[in-house]
This record gives C-alpha cells, sequence and structure tokens, in this order.
C-alpha cells in the first residue's frame, strides 16, 4: 500500500471499510502530519488530549478533517480568526462538525481564516497570514486559506470552508485543489459564525472531485436548526462519467481578456479545448448583470455583516475591555480593541447602506441586481448545461501585495461573487500552472464550473469527467502538472 498521507480520502475510506487500515493507525498518521505545519495553517490542533475527546464521537472509516475556525465545536477553541473570540469554547458543535464526527471523522484541527471570513488572502486574520505551500512568500487565498492551505501541503487529507462571495472557490484554485460550493441551503449553516447570513455556505475543500462529492456527501442534508436547510434530494453519489458527450458549457460574452492574467487564459483556453476532446460543447451565453456583482455583493455582504457582528459587545461571550466607565465605552472599546481594520471597514459600510435616507438607495439597488443576475443564470442555464470561468484574475499574489488596496483586493473575486449571489452551485478545480505577471515560479490556476440550483450531482459528474481529462499531478514542491 502507499505511503498513509499519499492516499485520497476516499482510497482510505474504502481501505478502512474493507478492513485493510485502521482508522487509529491512519488518524495518528494524520495528526503527526498536522503538527508539523509551517504555514501557520492550523489555530488548533487534535493532540489526544480532553479538548480531543470533547469531539471524538467515534474514529470508524472516514478520514480525519480540519475545520475551519468558523465552525462551533464544543469546548474547543473557536476564534472565527479574531481577537474579540479569542479563548471561546461554545457550549455546542455546529451541525456540519457533528455530521462528520457522527460518520466517523475526526477532527485534526481548526484551521486560520480571514477575520470573519472576510477577505481574499488570510491576511485579514488576528492570528498571522497563512502561507501558500506552493510559494511561501504568496498568500494561499481567502478566507479559507487555511483549509486550503493544509490540504494542498499535505497538513490534512480534506477540510472543511465557507463560502460567501468566492472563499472556497479561491482559495482552493490559489492552492491547486478542488473546492465546492454548494447550492445555498444544500448544507445547515448553524453553528457556522455569520459573515452575510443570505450567502453564507459551508463546502468542502480536497484533493479530488470523487472526495469532495464524499464530503458533500456526508454534510448535506436539512436540519431543522437552520429553516434555510433543504439538503439535496436523492443525496450524492460518488461520481464516474468518463467523457462530455451531449453537455454544453457556456461561456460569458461579458469575459474579456483585460479582467484576468494572460497565463490564466492560456490555461483556461486550453481547459475549453479539452472539454471539447471529451466530447462536449462550447457555447457563448450572456450574463449582463454579472459585471456589477461585485458591487453588490460589496453592500448586501457588509450590511449583513453589520447586523451579525452587533453582538460582539464584550457582555456574553469573548474578550472584555475598557469595563472602568459606562457601558457605552465599554461596548466601545471592547469592539475597537477586539476587530481589526478589515472588519471594522465592513461594519461601517454594511451600517452605512442600512441607514435612514439611504437603505433604498444602497442596499435596496443591490438586492435588484442580485435578482438580476439570478435571472441571467436562469436564462443561460436555458440553452447550456454549466456556466464556466477562470476561478481567479491571478494566480496566487504576494503577501503585502494588495493590502494596502482594498479595492484589488475586493476584485478577487470578480469571478465567483455572481454565482454566490444567485444562490447555485460552482466547483474550482485544478487545470494547469501559469507563471504570475511579472514572472515567477508558475502556479496553480483554478477553472470554475456552475449549474442550476440542486444540480450537484451533474455537476460533480461533469467536474470528475474534466479532473481525469486534464490529468493535474501537481504538487508543492515541484512536480509537473500531467
Amino acid at each position: 500500500m502507499r505511503d498513509l498521507l499519499e492516499l485520497t480520502a476516499l482510497e482510505a475510506h474504502e481501505a478502512m471499510v474493507a478492513g485493510d487500515l485502521g482508522a487509529e493507525e491512519y488518524t495518528a498518521a494524520w495528526r503527526e502530519a498536522a503538527a508539523g505545519d509551517e504555514l501557520n495553517a492550523y489555530l488548533w490542533r487534535d493532540e489526544g488530549g480532553e479538548e480531543a475527546a470533547a469531539i471524538a464521537v467515534k474514529r470508524d472509516c472516514v478520514a480525519p478533517i480540519a475545520v475551519k475556525d468558523i465552525f462551533t465545536t464544543e469546548g474547543v477553541p473557536t476564534t472565527a480568526g479574531s481577537r474579540i473570540l479569542e479563548g471561546y469554547r461554545p457550549p455546542y458543535t455546529s451541525t456540519a462538525v457533528r455530521k462528520l464526527l457522527e460518520a466517523g471523522a475526526p477532527v485534526l484541527g481548526k484551521t486560520n481564516m480571514d477575520e470573519f471570513a472576510m477577505g481574499s488572502s488570510n491576511e485579514n486574520s488576528a492570528y498571522g497570514p497563512v502561507l501558500n505551500p506552493w510559494d511561501r512568500e504568496r498568500v494561499p487565498g481567502g478566507s479559507s486559506g487555511g483549509s486550503a492551505a493544509v490540504v494542498a501541503g499535505g497538513l490534512a487529507p480534506w477540510a472543511i470552508g465557507t463560502d460567501t462571495g468566492g472563499s472556497i472557490r479561491q482559495p482552493a484554485a490559489f492552492c491547486g485543489i478542488v473546492g465546492l460550493k454548494p447550492t445555498y441551503g444544500a448544507i445547515s449553516r448553524y453553528g457556522m459564525i455569520a459573515f452575510a447570513s443570505s450567502l453564507d455556505q459551508c463546502g468542502p475543500l480536497t484533493r479530488t472531485v470523487s472526495d469532495a462529492a464524499l464530503l458533500l456527501g456526508i454534510l448535506q442534508g436539512k436540519d431543522p436548526c437552520d429553516s434555510t436547510s433543504v439538503g439535496i434530494d436523492g443525496g450524492i453519489a460518488l461520481p464516474g462519467r468518463e467523457d462530455l458527450s451531449g453537455l454544453r458549457f457556456g461561456v460569458p460574452a461579458e469575459l474579456r481578456g483585460d479582467d484576468y492574467d494572460s497565463g490564466v487564459r492560456s490555461v483556461f483556453e486550453g481547459t475549453l479545448r479539452k472539454i471539447e476532446d471529451l466530447g462536449g460543447e462550447i457555447a457563448e451565453v450572456s450574463l449582463p448583470s454579472s459585471e456589477h456583482g461585485i458591487s453588490a455583493y460589496y453592500v448586501i455582504a457588509p450590511a449583513e455583516a453589520s447586523s451579525n457582528l452587533a453582538r460582539y459587545d464584550g457582555v456574553r461571550y469573548g474578550m472584555r475591555a475598557g469595563g472602568e466607565g459606562d457601558l457605552i465605552e465599554m461596548y466601545e472599546t471592547t469592539r475597537s480593541e477586539g476587530f481589526g481594520a478589515e472588519v471594522k471597514r465592513r461594519i461601517m459600510l454594511g451600517t452605512y447602506a442600512l441607514s435612514s435616507g439611504y437603505y433604498e438607495a444602497y442596499y435596496g439597488q443591490a438586492q435588484k441586481v442580485r435578482t438580476r443576475i439570478a435571472e441571467d443564470f436562469s436564462g443561460a442555464f436555458g440553452s447550456v448545461d454549466f456556466v464556466v470561468t477562470p476561478t481567479a484574475p491571478s494566480v496566487a499574489f504576494k503577501l503585502g501585495e494588495k493590502t494596502d488596496d482594498p479595492l484589488a483586493m475586493y476584485l478577487n473575486d470578480f469571478f465567483t461573487v455572481p454565482m454566490s449571489l444567485a444562490g447555485i452551485p460552482a466547483i474550482s478545480i485544478p487545470a494547469g500552472l501559469a507563471e504570475p505577471e511579472g514572472g515567477g515560479p508558475r502556479l496553480p490556476v483554478g477553472f470554475q464550473i456552475a449549474s442550476p440550483a440542486f444540480s450537484e450531482q451533474k455537476l460533480l459528474d461533469a467536474a470528475y469527467a474534466l479532473e481525469q481529462g486534464i490529468g493535474f499531478e501537481a504538487r508543492p514542491g515541484g512536480a509537473a502538472d500531467g
């Protein structure tokens, strides 16, 4: 048998079911690997102590998993990447993590992230940035950068993250792995610390599409604790499609060459040719409102965040500062010292957008744009099965390169935000390597495929066939892609 850490999560699962691999042995190997984290990717690790025992339901047949530190885990530190929750130990476990534990997937650790999931580079974490395993001078993407980095860096077999505007798909692209944002409502949000409640969605970050399907099958389902959850009818089966015959893939007519780097464009166009080689058809579709997606998103998401983050006041949980004066002073000091710069920026933007006299001009208009974007996708899916784009406009950029320019940072989500606003599923798969603009080592490029709501099975089947056709086998450390 290959080295234990070389097994995909699905291969390990099948070996454990067959009795060829012991769950304890496999988990111990991954625990040892996680202990070697040099990427600042874990904020808490399972070292087998009392905290680990509190979240270990059983260890049987499912690979251990890394969990983004936005999911509550009973008795285990949960910070959402923020100082304001430093030391917080929740009294309950989120539904997503509970389902994993009940399936036999022990938690390897809690992964670093942009504070309250606000960011595209993982540089907004109060606990320092995560390093990209492909190049430690570059970002892993965000906000689920820790989850992406542990999978790509060999520190976990798979992980879960959250996607509000691209926070699973973009880091998956930057780290050369698979990232899936399911349909809104496919997975319960109970116990997932809220950023923007109408957009937040849990999803898998994995090495392969088959692993993503296995993990989605565990996570999906209706939950009485989350009234927005509905699950996926029929569940999820492992993908097995071998070609793309009979399927039509739409490329948005609005996709312009100056929207993304030349290296990304070359990989994207090569992947379109691969789709045709596999029997698929490429067609042009129109998504006229999608270019306004970023503008709408950065009104809607901060508006919802300003409401969700009002609960962090130093009274109920988390840090408390400035208790010498009156109550208002304590609120102000706690929030001033507890929140980072980006969180404060979005709270202020969101509060302004919801203020009297501006609500309709900003939030109301943004919601109308969101409706138009959803209608555009519905129209496109009348003539094609999928819509495809690059996942991100560039490969991973250098640490500090965009921290002083919030707008440039926000544009990293240009290709992923429209799908989030429409609530439809989308997956990023690694499609090749490209040099950054200006030169440098070749880095992963992601290819994004989107499909109609609750069509995850069809999406995974197509992504699997394309993944097999591309044959991407590169890993951090210099192996060439297929």
